[in-house]
């Protein structure tokens, strides 16, 4: 199935609005194992939008429109498309009643300029909008069915969402059809992981698919449903070869990942935080039922609040400094005891521009996982990367090493594209006796 979008809009096709449609309908159709196969943007002209819905028709199988069914002069789609047609524009009464609806619970008038968004082509299905006053379509036009919505994101989603995806499995029988399956890697690159799978023999009919979103790679497998025992074979060679680079599936965080260990099981957690500022725990009180396990966040930015907060021993950040493995383990293991959780992560560094020096440069980060006998503690570097990467990456390697122990494997872990430079493992009872 060749399914394609048009944006509209001269706004778009200038810059001054950026199309965020796109990469999100890109993205959910994926997701429902559906692939876009090419997009066009164009702008507020009848006749170049009737030449391009005319051209895109005998080469598609499903068009999707986005944009142009406004009141104004320039929204053009509908008029466009019956061109297109050779069809009149009709009344859709359905429609009218219900902006009229629309307008009267709100008590204002229909405005004149309204009426044009009850007019479709003569041989159009109404596709229902519930959350604006431009209704959707769908047309027949040679091979492609063209399936319009409007462009406004809060109006355009649902309509994909709730409509489009019925509307496919109505009118294209083997559409979804296949299997798709998400793997989520961490700590490594996609030309690393591209040498490590290149040996592995695919089918055709299956498609392996990279995404890279900081500071993670998607690894994402797309097949038929009649090659499910070729997929399932592909992805055992695959999940073999990768082992543990594979952090997570069906996920798309390492946050994620941990939420639901933690809840199955039913330890709790506790986070001191310096160079993230924050960022462990918002990314984890974002889903549901975290209040299960995360007992208490503290930042301790300065010097400070990491002496009189947690308990880091005022020689030690003297002689080692703020971003230093006892430090960072001392972190761990004061907001630990003070929270009486089971398991506590620290995390202090240099996350830039500026603040390094030649020992430790820009990036230079301190993490460590207190558990009730033991902290694990390692110094990595994020080499020439901005602020906010090293934040995100020193977030998902202290979530890493969390993962890693309630896995039962070793918390600290080599990753081709991180440079590891120290770790050390020490007694809980013998933190603070140093």
């Amino acid at each position: 199935m060749k399914i394609e979008l048009i944006c509209t809009g001269e706004e778009v096709l200038c810059g001054q609005i950026v199309d965020t449609n796109a990469a999100w309908l890109a993205q959910y159709l994926w997701d429902q194992g559906l692939a876009l196969h090419r997009k066009n943007t164009i702008g507020d002209r009848r006749e170049d939008l009737t030449a391009l819905f005319l051209e895109r028709s005998t080469e598609a199988d499903l068009v999707i429109v986005n944009g142009g069914l406004g009141p104004t002069t320039d929204d053009l789609s509908t008029e466009a498309m019956a061109m297109a047609l050779q069809e009149p524009l009709v009344l859709c009464e359905v429609w009218q009643k219900k902006m009229d609806d629309f307008f009267a619970q709100r008590q204002i008038a229909v405005p004149a300029c309204n009426t044009k968004q009850a007019m479709l082509p003569q041989s159009a299905r109404m596709i229902d909008n519930p959350y604006g006053t431009a209704c959707g379509f769908a047309v027949k036009l040679n091979r492609a069915w063209f399936f319009f919505t409007p462009g406004v994101p809060r109006e355009f989603k649902p309509m994909i969402k709730e409509q489009l995806l019925p509307f496919v499995k109505q009118n294209f029988t083997q559409s979804i059809s296949n299997i798709l399956k998400k793997f989520l890697v961490f700590g490594h690159g996609e030309s690393f992981l591209q040498e490590k799978l290149s040996a592995i023999q695919n089918d055709e009919s299956i498609s392996l698919g990279y995404r890279a979103f900081s500071p993670y790679i998607e690894l994402k497998l797309i097949g038929p449903q009649s090659a499910a025992k070729q997929l399932s074979a592909f992805e055992h060679t695959m999940t073999q070869q990768l082992g543990d680079m594979i952090v997570g599936q069906e996920c798309t965080s390492l946050a994620e990942v941990v939420h639901q260990q933690l809840k199955q099981h039913h330890k709790t957690l506790s986070l001191a935080e310096s160079c993230t500022g924050g960022l462990l725990a918002s990314q984890l009180i974002r889903f549901a039922g975290s209040s299960a396990y995360f007992k208490e966040g503290v930042i301790a930015y300065d010097a400070h609040a990491k002496k009189e907060r947690l308990g880091v021993r005022p020689h030690i950040l003297q002689e080692e400094g703020e971003v230093s493995l006892m430090t960072a383990a001392q972190m761990a293991e004061g907001i630990r005891r003070l929270s009486q959780s089971d398991y506590a992560l620290s995390t202090t560094g240099i996350a830039g521009p500026d603040g390094g020096n030649e020992d430790k440069p820009v990036g230079t980060v301190c993490i460590a996982l207190a558990t009730p006998t033991h902290s694990y503690i390692q110094k990595v570097y994020f080499k020439n990367r901005s602020r906010d990467a090293v934040r995100e990456f020193s977030a998902a390697v202290a979530f890493d090493m969390l993962r890693r122990i309630l896995q039962n494997k070793e918390p600290c872990t080599t990753y081709s594209s991180i440079e590891q430079v120290a770790t050390q493992v020490m007694n809980s009872s013998d933190i603070f006796a140093v």
